[in-house]
């Protein structure tokens, strides 16, 4: 039976980030091969993490990565807020926002890539946590930003020249303000419909006659569309201005707004 070094524990340990105890059993069942050893302890990390997904993971933190001509977002739950403060929780967070960067725009799923990396977080931590979502946008500019807490992020791409303060303040303002889209007839038409609908049953139940409830009608429509696109919406700095005026020239190809919990 081949023995077991503290030199070879501490190179394994070095190589996977488990504990002593953990890489000392491997070992030992694997003979002292290292590499089977690697994959002992990836099955056993796999297992836990097996065993631990029915638990809530509300909590959690987003990231954001910008590159020449691209950039991603994306959010990566977990069990609690320690977990979430954690400095190993946080690098992972950070590598599979550089991860999803690497893929095509538009939503980003789980790749086997950014798999690989929760889990490694998971062998090291041990909590309950999970991959939730990401975004790619590709454009010429590239702005994110991050609330302090980690619970809020927004990943814009701009075309055309633009001030490096207004794109900061522009990523601030979709972080307040919450668009749902960059102008209204973007907005989907369902949405559009259900608040029409909406409107014109309080118009009826108020006693309103018909031409009045189709001015009400219209006009609430009118208001929770400025309200919900980006370009109409007062500029969170300066609300005598709608975004649009404070953008001039530059033009906003795509946004995305996450918010831990709020797929």
């Amino acid at each position: 039976m081949i023995e077991i070094t503290a030199t070879m524990v501490k190179a394994l340990r070095e190589k996977t980030g488990q504990g002593m105890m953990d890489c000392k059993k491997a070992l030992s069942e694997c003979g002292g091969d290292v590499e089977a050893a690697i994959g002992w302890l990836r099955k056993k990390g796999l297992a836990q993490a097996e065993r631990k997904a029915a638990r809530t993971t509300s909590e959690g933190l987003i990231a954001a990565h910008a590159a020449d001509g691209g950039g991603a977002m994306v959010e990566v739950a977990c069990e609690t807020d320690f977990c979430a403060r954690n400095e190993e929780f946080k690098k992972m967070v950070r590598q599979v926002a550089e991860l999803a960067a690497a893929e095509p725009d538009g939503p980003v799923g789980e790749t086997e890539h950014i798999q690989a990396a929760v889990q490694a977080c998971f062998n090291k931590i041990n909590e309950n946590m999970r991959y939730s979502r990401g975004a790619k946008i590709s454009a010429a500019t590239i702005g994110h930003y991050i609330h302090h807490n980690g619970k809020v992020g927004v990943l814009v791409g701009i075309e055309g020249e633009i001030a490096p303060e207004l794109l900061n303040d522009l990523c601030m303002h979709i972080a307040f303000a919450d668009p749902m889209a960059i102008t209204a007839d973007q907005i989907p038409a369902e949405v559009v419909e259900r608040e029409k609908r909406l409107a014109a049953e309080q118009a009826v139940e108020s006693g309103k006659p018909a031409a009045v409830i189709e001015k009400i009608v219209a006009g609430k429509t009118a208001k929770f569309l400025a309200a919900n696109a980006l370009l109409e919406q007062p500029f969170v700095k300066d609300e005598k201005k709608k975004v649009k005026q404070v953008l001039g020239p530059a033009k906003v190809t795509g946004f995305v707004r996450f918010q831990v919990g709020q797929e």
